[in-house]
């Protein structure tokens, strides 16, 4: 382990390095149920899934060409060089980059040392990911998360990027969480508006509310907290989404890696181990933040892994926890309504062989109504699939668990595990079409799938939504809510994509039947519907461009259409980098999108620092890009 780079460690991997998943003991079995299943499955390239029957592109089913594409970009080649391209008619440019002021006075970004520490938190955060759009008294304004930080660039003085003093921890603390900020266009294109009442900085110290039945619960009291309703911070925001009421909610991932201990003798809960919290973190900031000690601070990981909710119009407002959404890895979450007013939020535990999740509320939804409440008393539901195309969603109850509701909010994936959910190749992005009551979910990827259980124990053999062994190059999942209700209890289930090679593979590795050598990605993990109903697919995935994902280049986004299955290569981002966040300026005529870890030059040029970044997309005729 000594010899390791954990530094240059993808969060899964880092998670499997500390905390290993027990190795599967009948290897064989899990071999033949997998063929028993495949041989389901080839009744479903034969005939089309249930949904390939109502007219729509199910697995390997009805995935015609529309005789007149949607799409109003021609696509574009994979690319393996340190720049975006988007398609000929298209250019872009940066709006904020890593280190970029939000306010006057701020010193301009300094290469030497990764930004200054005493400006870092009133700058544009580290590691842009999900994102979105909001128009408050008609000015523009995106939220948009910061997941984490690559600390060789961010503290590049320091010995393989290690930080030494409670400073260095400060700094990383302030450059994640979620930047508000506003935005203009001008003749020169978009920028930051610095100085705007509505700029803000929200990172790992910023004071937040505890809300939903896990509030004032014991695991949740610290000793600076005594009543386990305050925290300090958000960490590791991935995905985005937006309330119908207009405000931002952000997704707390991988907080596990957060915490360590001063003493490695620490005796740990049993439940840290279903969540990856290990005695070693990856930052050292028990080293020099007591908070994240677990040896003195042992209730502080109970209050990250939720869902926090901000008011971008109201930059003095405190983001609230909502518990009763679960406490897992949330990657993101999608809401919608139910015809009767219920708010339904869709969200998925991004690690392998988790679980997919939505939420009820109990409220109803009334435009310019009371919302405080609407996200904190509801029933929290896992879903279960069925090979056969249908599916149901489980409620996680007392009864059906043995929990309390405050331990169901705060071990969600223990009573998950309790129901026996399906297990997915990480959940990540889910998108809900806003022209049809369907739901997408992006099932990344999952090595382990068919040979070791997850981290609770659950069987991760091959199942109707993931039907690979060792899936290196991930599927969108698509279901169908009875009744057209997203509140319902049940629903019908098919494949939109199976990413794969047919250069190199076959079978089911070599994808679904809308998968091409001129679309080859791997790794689906952002999702966003425009208003349209085209849905935008961002890869995070191998680019090495070698062996099985040959011919797949650089991460990328592109464009589907779920009527006929068509998916097309729109943008590429620089080698290194994750595309990731998307949201469109209010007018449809500017797309914002994320540029995640990317490789130096980008966007400065050499010599200097790689910077995450957003980047506006627009079409030179200025015509609606989404």
């Amino acid at each position: 382990m000594k010899d390791i780079d954990t530094t240059d460690l993808s969060w899964d991997d880092w998670d499997e390095l500390h905390s290993p998943r027990p190795e599967e003991t009948q290897f064989d079995a899990v071999v033949e149920r997998a063929l028993s299943r495949r041989g389901f499955l080839s009744g479903l390239v034969a005939f089309g899934s249930g949904a390939a029957v109502m007219g729509t592109a199910g697995l390997m089913g009805s995935t015609a060409q529309a005789a007149s594409s949607r799409f109003g970009f021609t696509p574009i080649p994979i690319q393996t060089d340190f720049t975006v391209h988007v398609p000929e008619g298209y250019s872009w440019h940066p709006v904020a980059k890593w280190g970029e002021p939000l306010f006057s006075g701020v010193a301009e970004f300094d290469h030497a040392v990764g930004g200054a520490f005493a400006d870092s938190d009133k700058v544009f955060g580290e590691n842009t990911d999900g994102m979105e759009a909001f128009v408050v008294d008609g000015r523009q304004l995106i939220a948009v998360n910061h997941e984490y930080v690559n600390t060789k660039t961010n503290l590049p003085n320091n010995e393989g990027g290690t930080p030494t003093s409670a400073e260095d921890v400060r700094k990383l603390q302030n450059l994640q969480g979620v930047t508000v900020m506003e935005v203009a266009e001008s003749d020169s294109g978009w920028f930051i508006v610095k100085d705007s009442p509505y700029n803000r900085r929200i990172h790992h110290n910023t004071p937040m509310q505890i809300a939903g039945p896990a509030a004032g619960h014991d695991l949740l009291k610290t000793p600076l907290d005594p009543d386990g309703t305050t925290v300090l911070g958000t960490m590791n925001n991935c995905g985005a989404g937006k309330t119908p009421w207009g405000t931002y909610l952000t997704w707390e991932e991988n907080f596990n890696g957060y915490f360590g201990s001063t003493d490695e003798a620490v005796a740990l809960p049993e439940d840290f181990a279903r969540y990856g919290i290990d005695a070693e973190s990856r930052y050292a900031y028990e080293k020099f933040d007591a908070r994240y000690d677990l040896a003195k601070n042992p209730n502080e990981p109970y209050r990250f892994g939720y869902i926090v909710e901000i008011d971008p119009s109201k930059p003095d407002s405190m983001p609230i926890k909502h518990t009763a959404l679960g406490r897992f890895k949330h990657e993101n979450a999608a809401c919608a309504l139910a015809p009767d007013g219920r708010v339904v939020v869709y969200m998925g535990d991004d690690e392998r062989g988790e679980f997919l999740y939505k939420f009820v509320s109990e409220g109803i939804y009334t435009p310019g109504g009371e919302t405080s409440a609407l996200l904190d008393a509801g029933q929290l539901y896992v879903a279960k699939f069925s090979d056969d195309g249908t599916g149901q969603w489980v409620a996680l109850t007392p009864e059906a668990t043995g929990m309390s509701t405050p331990e169901i909010a705060i071990m969600t994936r223990i009573a998950a595990s309790k129901v026996g959910a399906t297990t997915m190749d990480r959940p990540e992005w889910v998108a809900v079409n806003p022209v049809s009551v369907e739901g997408y979910a992006a099932l990344t990827n999952n090595k382990n799938r068919g040979i070791k259980p997850n981290a609770g124990g659950d069987d991760t053999s091959v199942n109707g939504p993931n039907p690979r062994e060792a899936n290196n190059y991930g599927q969108i999942v698509r279901w169908f809510p009875a009744d057209d209700n997203h509140a319902s209890d049940t629903f019908d289930w098919d494949l939109y994509v199976m990413a794969g090679n047919p250069k190199v593979a076959e079978g089911l590795y070599a994808g679904s039947d809308n998968i091409n050598e001129g679309n080859l990605f791997n790794s689906p993990d952002g999702m966003m519907f425009d208003s349209t109903g085209l849905l935008w697919i961002q890869t995070d995935g191998d680019d090495d461009n070698e062996g099985e994902f040959e011919g797949m280049g650089n991460n990328q986004m592109l464009a589907g259409d779920p009527v006929t299955g068509q998916i097309e290569r729109f943008l590429t981002g620089p080698n290194g980098s994750e595309v990731t966040g998307l949201t469109w300026s209010a007018d449809k005529r500017t797309m914002f999108v994320g540029i995640q870890h990317p490789a130096a030059p980008f966007p400065d040029g050499e010599g200097k620092l790689a910077r995450s970044s957003v980047i506006a997309v627009k079409r030179d005729d200025g015509a609606l890009v989404g």
